[in-house]
């Protein structure tokens, strides 16, 4: 790998989301070139990338059509909602898919990484059954007990996911959880709810030699589902972070693919238990673009490009704080840029979605302090003076 010609690599990214869009801002800087594709145009990492096609990544011939003709070196996958069977037969013939394809299939929908975990590596995770039919949601209801959430087998942003406090909610909640559905697998997880002291994310790198390296774990606030803020570092007992690299480990060891993981936990009390995982960059992560010397999405790359990853520092606490939109508006302007950025230490992502939907992650502020409390509250300030308007 050493005398690899970076400059004339060939990325293929499937999704182009925000987090794409820095990806492909340091592959850029790598001198790779950088193919973005995503089902609408105009996504972010378009914007930023030499080509991009609109495609529908779920159709399997399509896919496999557009990288047999590309011949990318690498597939990197962004996103869940995506063809696997393409991804295998393209794997089988000797494309490199990132992290591999297995481990895509792992972790596009809920149950196979759950199953991992909690049967086969004797990991604790919440309480769990998979429900396929509104026959069954009952019976499996009544077994996990009330209060439970509800959650679409593959989603995204937390889209369709419920906490449920009553079985009288049970058939609503079904009917939105398939609507939020990604892909072709249409059936619900329906989770125990765990009253947890904290949640956090634990960046982890695998390298192509098997060696994994962590990031200081990042502290993250979810609503529904969907992050809404979050810190690096986060301050969590020696004892529950050394329980999380070792269970992040095993998993990883099973994986075994190069790259990054956003690994989730729950803590209640002194118990530590397993939530998700996402084999890329992660929401939460985007912190570390202030907070450490080697931010996620170059992580990412250094790993899968199997290019040297020294010494994870912290440089400073840092949080972040999303900019959501209280509206649906095709034309729309963002208003309070230049009081936020009067806050001492803050930056502004805006993400260049086309168009604006209520709730929808549109951009995220970032800060850094002299600690995470400081950070936070001039992350909250900045991003509080931003509103996003309609301009039709």
């Amino acid at each position: 790998m050493k005398n690899l010609p970076f400059s004339n690599l060939k990325l293929l990214l499937l999704g182009s989301g925000e987090l794409g869009k820095e990806l492909v801002i340091e592959a850029k800087r790598l001198g790779c070139e950088v193919i973005a594709v995503d089902k609408y145009e105009y996504a972010p990492a378009m914007q930023v990338a030499d080509k991009y096609f609109v495609l529908d990544m779920n159709n399997k011939e399509l896919l496999m059509d557009l990288i047999s003709n590309l011949k990318p070196d690498f597939v990197i996958p962004e996103i869940e909602s995506l063809s696997i069977e393409a991804l295998k037969i393209l794997e089988n013939n000797g494309i490199k898919i990132v992290p591999n394809s297995r481990t895509v299939e792992m972790t596009m929908n809920r149950d196979k990484i759950r199953d991992l975990a909690s049967n086969d590596l004797n990991i604790r995770t919440a309480k769990y059954r998979y429900v396929y039919d509104l026959d069954k949601l009952k019976v499996s209801a009544l077994e996990i007990g009330f209060p439970l959430l509800i959650k679409p087998l593959m989603s995204s942003s937390g889209k369709g996911q419920n906490l449920l406090l009553k079985e009288d909610d049970l058939e609503k909640a079904w009917i939105e959880a398939l609507k939020s559905s990604r892909g072709d697998v249409k059936g619900v997880i329906l989770e125990e709810y765990i009253e947890f002291n904290y949640e956090f994310t634990l960046l982890s790198v695998r390298t192509n030699e098997g060696k994994t390296i962590f990031c200081p774990p990042i502290g993250h606030e979810q609503y529904n589902g969907d992050y809404q803020c979050s810190w690096q570092p986060s301050p969590i007992k020696k004892s529950i972070l050394e329980e999380a690299k070792q269970v992040t480990g095993k998993i990883l060891d099973n994986l075994n693919g190069a790259g990054i993981y956003g690994v989730e936990f729950f803590v209640k009390e002194s118990d530590l238990i397993f939530s998700e995982l996402s084999p890329r960059p992660h929401d939460t992560g985007m912190v570390t673009l202030l907070s450490q010397n080697i931010n996620e999405f170059e992580l990412h790359l250094r790993a899968l490009l199997g290019l040297p990853i020294p010494e994870i520092d912290l440089i400073s606490p840092a949080a972040t704080r999303v900019i959501l939109s209280e509206g649906e508006y095709q034309k729309f302007a963002f208003y309070g840029i230049f009081e936020a950025l009067e806050i001492q230490n803050s930056k502004i992502l805006i993400f260049g979605k086309p168009y604006a939907k209520k709730g929808r992650r549109m951009g995220v502020v970032l800060a850094t302090g002299q600690d995470i409390e400081q950070a936070r509250l001039r992350a909250d300030q900045c991003a509080g003076k931003i509103k996003i308007c309609s301009t039709d």
